[in-house]
C-alpha cells in the first residue's frame, strides 16, 4: 500500500480511486495508537456513485458466462495467496490481532473464494420434462442485481470475502461499506482486485463511512440486497430499514456463546479449546465464547475453574505484531474502555473477579488481559449479553440436562460448543442447544467456507446464511418457465 493510501484513504467506484468531499476520521495502530490514515465519511452523494457504478455495469457483467465470472475469482484466489503475507500484516496493523490470527483469516477469506469458484456447479437449475402434454417446467437461477456489504472491524478480509466472490460469481455487482475503524485490509484487496482484467470497471465497488454511508445503502432504490455482520442491535435495524425498501436482506448479529465444561473433559482439548475461544483476538469474534458453564459436582467444578484460571494468568497481553504475544489489543482505547465500564457494572451488581485483567491500556491505550467474573446471575448482563472483550462469565450447573437450559435461556444462538470424551454426552449436547454452529471439544466451532454460517435466534435476521449453499440461494433469484410446443 503507497504513503498516499494510508495518509488519505480513498473509495474504489467505477475502476477509479476517489477521495469525497466529506469529513474524515483517524485510523490508528491499536498497539501504538499511532496515525495509519484518514477515512472518509462518505455521505448519499458518494454512495449513490458507487451503486450508480454497480448498476450500470450489472447488464454485461449478468450476460458474462458463469464460467468466466469462475475464472474471474481463479485470478482472484491468487491475488490474495499471493499477497497472504502482505494482508495478514495489515490486519495487524490496523485491527490489531496476533499474526497467527490474522494469517488465519485470510486463510478463512481465501477458502471462501475457493469455494465460489464451484459456480459451474451451484449455478445449475433443475428442471422436469413432460408434466403434461408436451409441457415441459425448468428452474433456472438469475442475479439479484446490485448488492452492497456492510463488515465489521474484527475479520476485515475474511468477512468481505464471505459475500464478495459469492455476489459477482452470480452475476451480481457489489458495494462494500467496511467499518470505518479497520479499512486498509479492504483497500488493499481492492488494489488487487483492480489488477485482475477478467473483473470489469464498476462490478466490484467500496466506500468508506459510517451511519450515513450505511443509511444510504440502506435507502437505495437501486441496491437490491444487503449482507451485513455485527451487532444484533444494529442488524435488526438493517434489516427492518432495508425491508422497508423491499431488499433481501441476511444481517448476522452479535452472540453470547456458551463453553459447556463436563467432569470428564479431556485437559489439552479443553484448555487450548476455552482459552483461544475466550481470549483469542481479545474476544473480539461473533464466536466467541464468554460464557463458561461448569457442570458436575463441585469438587470437578473448583478443578476445572482453577485450571483455567492458572493458564489465562499465563497468557501474554501485546501487541499483535510480537510472536510471543497470546491475547491482542482491542481495536481501540474506546472499546477498552467500554469493556471495563461493563465489568464494573458487573461487579457493582454483585459479581467477582477471579482474574482481573485490567492494566491500564498499554502502549496505545487497548490492551486488556484475560478477566474471569464469578457469582453473577444466569440473567445478569455480563451472563446474557455480548461484551466483546477478553472477559468471560463462569456459571454453574449440576447436570447437562441444566447446563443445556441455561443455555438455551438466552436471546442468542450463534454457537456453542461442549468439552467432554462421551459420546453420548456431547449428542445429548449437539440435539438438544440452541445454535446454529456447534463445537465438540472445539472453542470456536467456525464451519469451513463450504457450510453456512449459521445463526439462530437474535443472532441473526433473515432466512439465508453467509457461505455454503446458502450463499447461492441469497445472490440469486429463481425463474421458473413453463413451455408447450406443438
Amino acid at each position: 500500500m503507497t504513503t498516499e493510501a494510508l495518509t488519505m484513504v480513498r473509495n474504489y467506484v467505477g475502476g477509479s480511486w476517489l477521495a469525497p468531499n466529506v469529513d474524515h476520521i483517524d485510523t490508528t495502530d491499536p498497539a501504538t495508537g499511532d496515525l495509519l490514515g484518514r477515512v472518509p465519511l462518505s455521505d448519499a452523494e458518494a454512495v449513490d456513485a458507487a451503486v450508480r457504478a454497480a448498476k450500470a455495469a450489472l447488464p454485461a457483467w449478468r450476460a458474462t458466462s458463469p464460467l468466466v465470472r469462475a475464472r474471474a475469482l481463479f485470478a482472484l484466489r491468487q491475488k490474495l495467496v499471493d499477497h497472504r503475507d502482505e494482508l495478514a500484516h495489515l490486519v495487524t496493523l490496523d485491527m490489531g490481532k496476533t499474526l497467527d490470527d490474522a494469517y488465519a483469516e485470510v486463510g478463512r477469506g481465501i477458502e471462501s473464494v475457493e469455494n465460489a469458484c464451484g459456480a459451474g456447479t451451484l449455478l445449475k437449475g433443475e428442471n422436469l420434462e413432460g408434466v403434461a402434454t408436451n409441457v415441459d417446467v425448468e428452474m433456472v437461477r438469475q442475479p439479484v442485481g446490485v448488492v452492497a456489504a456492510i463488515t465489521p472491524f474484527n475479520f476485515p478480509a475474511m468477512i468481505p470475502l464471505w459475500f464478495l466472490p459469492y455476489a459477482i460469481v452470480c452475476g451480481n455487482t457489489f458495494v462494500l461499506k467496511p467499518s470505518e475503524q479497520d479499512p486498509l485490509t479492504s483497500v488493499r484487496m481492492f488494489e488487487l482486485i483492480d489488477e485482475i482484467e477478467e473483473i470489469p470497471s464498476g462490478v466490484v465497488n467500496l466506500v468508506h463511512g459510517a451511519h450515513d454511508a450505511v443509511n444510504a445503502l440502506l435507502d437505495h432504490p437501486d441496491v437490491d440486497a444487503i449482507s451485513f455482520v455485527g451487532s444484533a442491535k444494529t442488524g435488526r435495524y438493517i434489516y427492518e430499514r432495508s425491508a422497508q425498501s423491499g431488499k433481501r436482506v441476511q444481517a448476522l448479529g452479535g452472540a453470547k456463546n456458551a463453553m459447556v465444561v463436563m467432569p470428564d473433559a479431556d485437559l489439552k482439548l479443553t484448555l487450548n479449546g476455552v482459552l483461544s475461544s475466550a481470549f483469542g483476538a481479545a474476544g473480539q469474534r461473533c464466536l466467541a465464547g464468554s460464557l463458561l458453564v461448569l457442570v458436575g459436582p463441585q469438587a470437578d467444578q473448583d478443578r476445572w475453574l482453577d485450571t483455567i484460571v492458572t493458564a489465562a494468568k499465563d497468557l501474554k497481553v501485546g501487541a499483535g505484531s510480537d510472536p510471543g504475544t497470546d491475547v491482542c489489543p482491542l481495536v481501540s482505547p474506546a472499546a477498552r474502555e467500554r469493556v471495563e465500564d461493563e465489568i464494573d457494572k458487573a461487579l457493582e451488581a454483585g459479581a467477582k473477579l477471579v482474574l482481573d485483567g485490567r492494566c491500564g491500556g498499554g502502549a496505545g491505550g487497548a490492551e486488556l488481559g484475560p478477566t474471569v467474573i464469578m457469582g453473577a446471575n444466569a440473567d445478569s448482563r455480563v451472563a446474557t449479553e455480548e461484551l466483546f472483550g477478553p472477559v468471560v462469565t463462569v456459571l454453574s450447573a449440576p447436570d447437562l440436562s441444566t447446563a443445556i437450559e441455561l443455555v438455551n435461556g438466552g436471546r442468542y444462538g450463534n454457537a456453542s460448543s461442549i468439552f467432554t470424551t462421551s459420546g453420548k454426552a456431547a449428542r445429548e449436547y449437539r440435539y438438544g442447544v440452541e445454535a446454529g454452529m456447534v463445537g465438540v471439544n472445539i472453542g470456536v466451532a467456525a464451519p469451513v467456507a463450504w457450510f453456512p454460517f449459521a445463526g439462530w435466534k437474535d443472532s441473526f435476521d433473515g432466512d439465508l446464511h453467509a457461505n455454503g449453499p446458502d450463499a447461492v440461494e441469497f445472490y440469486t433469484r429463481k425463474k421458473v418457465v413453463t413451455s408447450r410446443w406443438s
